[in-house]
């Protein structure tokens, strides 16, 4: 995802398209029905984030030449591995999400640390023995140092450098059945490569899209039953302008659509507060309907899967419109159900994230279900947020009871998906239809 106000902004969207005619459903079901066994429920990390005792990469060089927090060892996933995992376990999730990280694994041109391998074998082991299953990340925005040295992505033997990188971690993991994505949001990834890079725009958008295309084939012929995506950071109101284009390329090798939804959109015609915070964008539950109707309309025969969806606030604290982490989560999984009852092809949803972690440059935004405290605890103590309970009883039951009503009703016209989301919103069932 995005994950400055800043970053948010230069995707705002453009007032338009604006319709005063705002079309209303009359009939929404009084009562939602559990998104069933099948349904995959789900945490999602990322390696440089939680891990610590980084080895050297692009990330960790940034941060070094960068105006950002001292990374230090961030939540320390490396060393804790053992009583995180428990903790997703505990909430009776199907899924866990991490991402074997190329530096870790390659921390030289043509030489694979054996070491840094068993790690990840001994992650994925305890993963599994909890009773979840993986999902591999094959890239979540980070390399290794000596790649940098290279040009990044500016050199064309990236491809081939990345692809050899690929094909030891499928050969290594594909017998533990995980489901994989290629590359992890890659519109927001390439912002930031041609930030700190200067790689132009197509030409990277060319290159993450021959890894994802190779890499689909490649699983594929080692996992015949795979499923495979390239999950999209949705941008509320201008999806199609800036996701598109990536996705043209791509559609043709995703088994299942992963889409990762954070953010409402603004009103088109007031001015964007520049000056506002990641924890101060609006959030917009309902948005996610609207994010997967987006795709559910363009590729019907796609399952969809919500790879991120999460809440951040300020060092933990509550958030300046008072929504807390547990209604969020409840409100959010509701849409879920209503896009099921819909018609919508929904298979899963992982949580952003199961702890807090080094959010690209910050300790201060907290996306976690247990929040850490990296600045002032030493120990490192996993809290658990309101949430904990919330999503504990959401995977228990398949979802929020059936009589279920969202704490902050839909939009009348939303800006997520213009013009649908306006013209045909979503809307809650008439309280005085109940029987």
């Amino acid at each position: 995802m995005l994950r400055t106000a800043a970053q948010w902004h230069a995707f705002r969207i453009p007032a338009v398209w604006y319709t005063d005619e705002v079309a209303r459903d009359d009939v929404s079901p009084q009562t939602v029905t559990p998104l069933g066994p099948d349904f995959l429920w789900g945490v999602a990390t990322s390696g440089f984030q939680s891990e610590g005792h980084a080895p050297d990469s692009n990330w960790l060089r940034r941060i070094d030449e960068s105006n950002f927090e001292p990374y230090g060892n961030s939540i320390d996933f490396y060393s804790r591995y053992t009583s995180d995992i428990p903790l997703a376990g505990a909430l009776g999730v199907q899924v866990f999400r991490i991402s074997v990280e190329w530096a870790r694994v390659q921390p030289r041109p043509g030489e694979w640390d054996e070491n840094a391998l068993r790690f990840y074998d001994a992650v994925l082991d305890t993963i599994v023995a909890a009773g979840m299953r993986p999902m591999i990340t094959l890239d979540h925005w980070v390399y290794p140092g000596w790649e940098s040295d290279r040009g990044g992505w500016n050199n064309p033997g990236m491809v081939d450098d990345w692809l050899a990188n690929m094909r030891v971690v499928v050969d290594r993991y594909a017998p533990r059945n995980p489901l994989w994505v290629t590359v992890n949001e890659p519109v927001a990834y390439i912002v930031y490569e041609m930030r700190y890079t200067g790689v132009d725009a197509q030409t990277i958008e060319e290159r993450i899209a021959a890894v994802h295309n190779v890499s689909y084939d490649y699983i594929h012929q080692v996992q015949p039953d795979a499923m495979v995506t390239c999950n999209v950071g949705y941008v509320s109101g201008r999806e199609t302008e800036v996701n598109q284009p990536m996705v043209d390329r791509i559609s043709g090798k995703l088994d299942y659509f992963g889409v990762d939804y954070y953010f409402g959109a603004d009103d088109p015609d007031e001015p964007a507060p520049e000056d506002r915070q990641i924890w101060e964008l609006p959030l917009q539950a309902e948005g996610v309907y609207y994010a997967l109707r987006h795709y559910a309309r363009l590729y019907p025969d796609k399952p969809l899967y919500v790879v991120e969806n999460g809440m951040p606030t300020e060092n933990g604290q509550s958030r300046p419109d008072g929504y807390d982490r547990a209604d969020y989560l409840r409100d959010l999984v509701y849409w879920l159900q209503r896009a099921r009852m819909d018609g919508m092809n929904v298979i899963g949803y992982c949580y952003w994230s199961l702890t807090d972690n080094y959010e690209w440059g910050f300790y201060t935004p907290r996306f976690g279900l247990y929040t850490v405290d990296v600045r002032t605890d030493p120990d490192l103590v996993r809290k658990p947020t309101d949430a904990v309970d919330a999503y504990r009883d959401i995977v228990r039951t398949g979802g929020v009871p059936a009589t279920y009503r969202p704490t902050r009703p839909p939009l009348a016209c939303s800006y997520v998906d213009p013009p649908s989301s306006c013209t045909d919103p979503v809307t809650l069932p008439d309280p005085s239809a109940r029987t």
